[in-house]
């Protein structure tokens, strides 16, 4: 399949550019395009034909279920079989914007699209490129990251095209994402609120619109015996080629570790990569050093984050150490993602 790329800037988006793009959504295609979040796979969410190329494209297991994307409120209420309130005091505060809604579906959507279930994810993403689209084709699209099943998630387009250039119709490059980190997901379908994905609007903001909110206890690391209500949390995801520990404790602990660690690595001939902060960067003497942002700066450290595990990827990197990261507003989604990537293989010092 020979896949077209279309260049567009979120500053000045161009009408005239997306009809191609709509024109193969409606036909039951596949179209890349950036969010605020990731990039996003998408393809017509009422059409089960396009959902089982999403899942094929990704190589993504059939039982995690893809996010609706929709233009406004209006398309939530025409594919839930019922709108608790919560939804709509979430939808006030929050959207358009990295949050996603679980609510009970209606017979609009297919089982191919929710994953065989009974409820439907849904989200109102707020990039301009990703509302015209939505807006201009008033099709809802179905849309996980756009990415090879399990690998870290696409924050530019070239990450896309690296991945999924010949299993696509089209790519919409719109630059890099603002953010980095897939949104918060939200479960609205049950008696009390609970966060199945944490991610940049955190526990505590939708506790202030709703009054309660939990986490879904099968997201904790001292709970391992409890699976992760989403499904797509019981899978590896995010992850580089090579081998990533994440070292935790006190600081100057972490960086003596890492040290001596990467020193040993080394000298057995791995070919190691660390990943550090403008805090800490030179303070390290062995192996490849990346910088992944600031800590006085929370969201330079998610959006950089997956960019970094795809550099140590190109650079051949085999062995990986890296900071934890407990920042104080989206330090849970930034370790959500870490712990994934590393498949939970943490060194405590």
């Amino acid at each position: 399949m020979e896949t077209i790329r279309i260049d567009m800037t979120e500053e000045k988006v161009d009408h005239q550019k997306l009809e191609a793009p709509i024109e193969i959504l409606k036909k039951g295609g596949l179209v890349a395009f950036p969010t605020e979040t990731v990039y996003g796979l998408g393809g017509d969410a009422l059409r089960a034909d396009a959902s089982k190329k999403i899942y094929a494209a990704k190589g993504r297991p059939s039982d995690n279920p893809l996010i609706v994307h929709i233009a406004d409120f209006s398309q939530l209420e025409e594919i839930a079989s019922e709108v608790p309130e919560s939804a709509r005091k979430l939808n006030e505060a929050f959207w358009p914007g990295p949050l996603t809604m679980i609510v009970k579906k209606n017979d609009k959507v297919p089982y191919e699209t929710t994953g065989g279930l009974d409820t439907v994810a849904v989200r109102m993403p707020s990039h301009p490129v990703a509302r015209a689209l939505l807006q201009d084709s008033r099709v809802m699209i179905a849309a996980p990251s756009a990415n090879t099943s399990g690998r870290p998630s696409p924050t530019m387009a070239d990450h896309v095209w690296e991945d999924l250039h010949d299993k696509i119709d089209c790519i919409i490059d719109g630059g890099t994402v603002d953010i980095g980190l897939e949104s918060t997901i939200v479960d609205l379908s049950e008696d009390v609120p609970t966060i199945l994905r944490p991610g940049y609007i955190n526990q505590e903001m939708i506790r202030e619109v709703l009054g309660e909110c939990i986490m879904d206890p099968g997201l904790s690391e001292e709970n391992k015996k409890v699976r992760p209500k989403a499904p797509g949390m019981r899978y590896k995801h995010y992850a580089p080629k090579g081998e990533l520990y994440i070292v935790e404790g006190d600081m100057d602990k972490v960086i003596d570790k890492i040290n001596e660690l990467a020193k040993e690595a080394s000298e057995s001939g791995e070919i190691v990569g660390i990943v550090a902060t403008e805090e800490t960067k030179d303070r390290y003497k062995y192996g490849r050093v990346l910088t992944i942002g600031s800590r006085e700066d929370e969201d330079s450290i998610a959006h950089n984050l997956y960019g970094i595990l795809r550099e140590f990827d190109e650079l051949g990197d085999t062995k990986m150490y890296t900071e934890a990261f407990s920042t104080p507003r989206i330090g849970q989604a930034i370790m959500n993602r870490l712990l994934k990537a590393a498949g939970h293989k943490v060194i405590e010092v």
